[in-house]
């Protein structure tokens, strides 16, 4: 058959009524052929607009690939009726229309669609397609299109590249897809939308996507059964206002962001799946009404720093018989009205904590097994518990913790192998534990301080190397409990404390699929400062000591405006008038040893004798005294350094260091989120000084969005210059009872302006380090000497200097070279 020529086979009804022919264009073949008949095109392109109205086959004489339809504009084939094509290459160029329009019961068969159009393949009004073997290209527009109630069926066909979405299914359609593989996807790859719409897909892969892997929202329900969805640059799975997916045997893997992103209601059946290798949550289910439903899943290897499944803003989720492994943490239900339910799983290889509840969020645990993780448990504020059942804590730092109002329940549960406490309640925290063990531990079994109520009924504690029961304050109450160290603790007299009945009632069942990183609340702080109240000197003195340091000429002047603000504050007050805002929390920026310590206490003396303070004094930090070794520690660390220093100054040196470069989630974070909490709920009972090297402060500040506002006021320190740097060294002469010569202060002169200024350089620390030298160098000159004056132990000379060559004096007090 010749090149550029289309038959018509005449194997319609009414093929009797004339014979078959051969024509140069489609148009006149579509025109002659009838309902049944066979239009065969030999190779060729050719630039028409082809639509076929009539039960037709159409196909390639010399089969895929020899036959290319390129019109210059509109679509290139349109199907309205039942008809077969096969074998054909339809390139568009036109943004503005689909290459292939389908309204009808068409088929479509080992096609390639390769255009720049709006949607390659677009389903409408109705249509029934079945779409085999087809690879659509398309870098302008959507891959495939099904809407307005079509009905369409995909397999084996491949979307190979799509400037937008690669499959979208909307408006009450529905699509099968079978052994499909969309990739290279601008958009998402697969869309439902709308009430109504629904996709199956059954091995089938989404990879290679510029967003979304799978989109669901808008009421459309999905199920993918044997799918991969990988290598995408958001979520995995985003679903929204109420849309539903079912997976079955799924694997996500190689996700930046979140496995599974619900929120607006969505819901989500999970089984037999696995997510692995995401950078955010595995699970990240958000608002009242969304849910998650996991049976025999696995969560696994995450690449960034949160929490695998996260549970908040009274959203639910239910986890039967899954495991969550090599994660930082496995667990994390927050806010009020938050649920989540576990049953028969395993947590283990956690960096952090295992199950996390705070906000008031609950959770019902039924044999869950921990092993390999910072902290087991951790219920971490008022309203924030659960029941627990049996569940199984091993090899952790430390096993359950209870703090600030949390009042979990928990019966036959155990804890083995605890580098720290099995169990600590404090800071108001609660708790019930019921016939529970804590057993071979390095610290305490059950710790409870701060003299919370928590209650131990017939619990067991044996092998743990600090005891069994601590109790340092009256408050705990233990009846019938066990302990090889000891006999068991005293039962106080038996109080009213919540019952497992309330929990059961206040944690429902999270209902079948069917039908992510916020700032840690800080412990309570009491607002008396510790200690006596010192006797303040009066402000002109500490100004005066302020004034007779050496240099610090911009600091000074920084000190006396904020004094002068304060006073006049005062006379505004007085007058009836607004007092100016006093931004009284500082950073302070520069070199080591410029005086910023010193600076400190003077301004937290100066503030305290104006009555702006309580006391005045100062409490000197560093990121060890704030930082603890595990999760939890932090914060309860940095808020009693903060109560120590209420009334006072608060001053953190190197505060950079709290906001490492490359920390992650590293704890310095936590004791920053935990500082401004307090910072806002203490504002007028404390002065925060935060110091460091300039360009590191920069980072700090940026590394909470409430730090910069709290610390607006940035006082810089000048590295000393050598003609300051002597004048200390003179005056720690003169304090010491030695003199300089006047050859001396020269050659120590010269010593400072040539000193390198890098990172070491430490300016005061410097002045006095050469000054202890000189004192050591001159000592060794003049031991050997049998009879010294009082002049020759006084005076340093320049050979006593840092660098200098060694000399030795004889008894005339004349150098001779040594």
């Amino acid at each position: 058959m010749g090149a550029g020529v289309v038959r018509v086979t005449l194997d319609g009804a009414s093929r009797w009524r004339r014979r078959s022919g051969e024509y140069s264009t489609m148009s006149e073949a579509l025109a002659a052929a009838e309902a049944g008949d066979t239009v065969t095109i030999g190779p060729g392109v050719f630039r028409e607009n082809v639509v076929v109205e009539k039960k037709l086959t159409v196909r390639s004489a010399e089969g895929p690939g020899s036959v290319r339809f390129e019109p210059p504009t509109g679509t290139a084939l349109t199907l309205l009726a039942p008809a077969s094509v096969q074998g054909l290459v339809l390139e568009g160029q036109d943004g503005s229309a689909p290459a292939v329009l389908v309204g009808g019961d068409a088929e479509l068969t080992d096609c390639r669609v390769a255009t720049r159009s709006s949607v390659g393949i677009e389903v409408y009004g109705g249509a029934r397609p079945t779409v085999r073997r087809v690879t659509v290209d398309n870098p302008g527009g959507l891959g495939v299109r099904v809407a307005d109630g079509s009905v369409a069926l995909l397999e084996e066909c491949e979307v190979v590249a799509a400037g937008q979405a690669g499959v979208v299914v909307r408006t009450g359609a529905s699509a099968r897809l079978e052994r499909c593989r969309v990739h290279h996807a601008a958009g998402a790859g697969l869309v439902l939308t709308g009430e109504g719409s629904t996709v199956d897909a059954v091995a089938c892969e989404f990879y290679e996507i510029n967003g979304n892997g799978v989109q669901a929202e808008d009421r459309a329900v999905g199920r993918l059964a044997d799918c991969a969805v990988h290598r995408v640059t958001d979520n995995a799975l985003m679903l929204d206002s109420e849309a539903r997916l079912e997976l079955a045997d799924c694997r996500i893997h190689e996700v930046p962001e979140n496995g599974a992103d619900l929120r607006g209601r969505a819901t989500l059946l999970l089984e037999r799946t696995t997510l692995r290798s995401f950078g955010r949550n595995g699970l990240s289910v958000w608002d009242p009404g969304t849910s998650v439903r996991a049976v025999g899943c696995e969560v696994r290897d995450s690449t960034g720093d949160y929490p695998a499944v996260w549970v908040s803003d009274g959203a639910q989720v239910s986890l039967t018989d899954c495991r969550v492994h090599d994660v930082p943490d496995a667990l994390f239900v927050l806010d009020r009205g938050s649920a989540a339910e576990v049953v028969e799983c395993s947590f283990t290889q956690v960096r952090n904590t295992a199950v996390s509840v705070r906000d008031g969020a609950t959770v019902r645990l039924d044999q869950l097994r921990v092993q390999d993780a910072n902290t087991g448990l951790w219920f971490r504020d008022h309203g924030s518990g659960g029941l627990l059942t049996g569940c199984e804590i091993a090899d952790v730092t430390t096993g359950v913790i209870a703090t600030r109002g949390a009042d979990p329940v928990l019966r036959t549960c155990s804890v083995r192998g605890s580098s720290e406490a099995a169990v600590y309640v404090s800071a108001g925290g609660r708790g019930t534990f019921e016939e529970c063990t804590a057993t071979h531990g390095k610290g305490f079994g059950f710790h409870v301080i701060d003299g919370c109520a928590t209650v131990l009924t017939r619990c067991r504690a044996e092998q743990n190397a600090r005891g069994g029961f601590e109790f340092p304050e009256p408050g705990p109450i233990a009846e019938g409990c066990v302990s090889d160290d000891a006999k068991a603790p005293a039962a106080e007299p038996v109080r009213a404390v919540s019952t497992a009945s309330a929990w059961e009632a206040a944690v429902p069942l999270v209902p079948s699929a069917r039908s992510g990183s916020p700032a840690e609340p800080a412990p309570r702080v009491d607002s008396q400062p510790i200690g006596p109240l010192p006797e303040c000197r009066p402000a002109e003195v500490a100004l005066a000591e302020l004034d007779s340091l050496i240099g610090l000429d911009t600091v000074k002047q920084e000190v006396r405006t904020l004094i002068d603000l304060i006073s006049v504050g005062r006379r505004r007050q007085q007058a009836g008038l607004k007092a100016p805002s006093l931004r009284r929390h500082l950073v302070f920026t520069g070199s080591p040893g410029t005086g910023k310590t010193t600076v400190a206490r003077l301004y937290g003396e100066i503030l305290a004798s104006l009555g702006v303070l309580q006391r005045g004094h100062l409490v000197e930090v560093a990121r060890l005294d704030l930082v603890g070794e595990h999760v939890g520690s932090t914060a309860l660390r940095t808020s009693e350094v903060f109560q120590r220093s209420l009334g006072g100054v608060l001053f953190i040196d190197e505060a950079y260091a709290l906001a490492p470069e490359d920390g992650g989630r590293d704890f310095g974070r936590e004791a920053i989120d935990t500082l401004v909490k307090l910072m806002e709920d203490h504002r007028d009972e404390v002065v925060v000084i935060v110091a460091g090297y300039t360009a590191e402060m920069e980072r700090f500040l940026a590394s909470n969005p409430g730090v910069a506002s709290r610390f607006s006021r940035t006082v810089t320190f000048a590295d000393y210059s050598a003609a300051e740097l002597l004048e200390i060294t003179r005056r720690q002469a003169t304090e010491h009872e030695y003199q300089l010569s006047e050859e001396t202060a020269q050659a120590l002169l010269e010593h400072y302006a040539l000193l390198p200024k890098g990172p070491s350089f430490g300016n005061g620390r410097t002045a006095r380090q050469v000054f202890e030298t000189m004192v050591e160098r001159h000592a060794v000159r003049l031991a050997q000497v049998a009879e010294l004056t009082t002049e020759q132990l006084q005076l340093l000379l320049p050979e006593d200097l840092p660098g200098t060559a060694a000399v030795t004096t004889g008894s005339a007090g004349r150098r001779v070279p040594g």
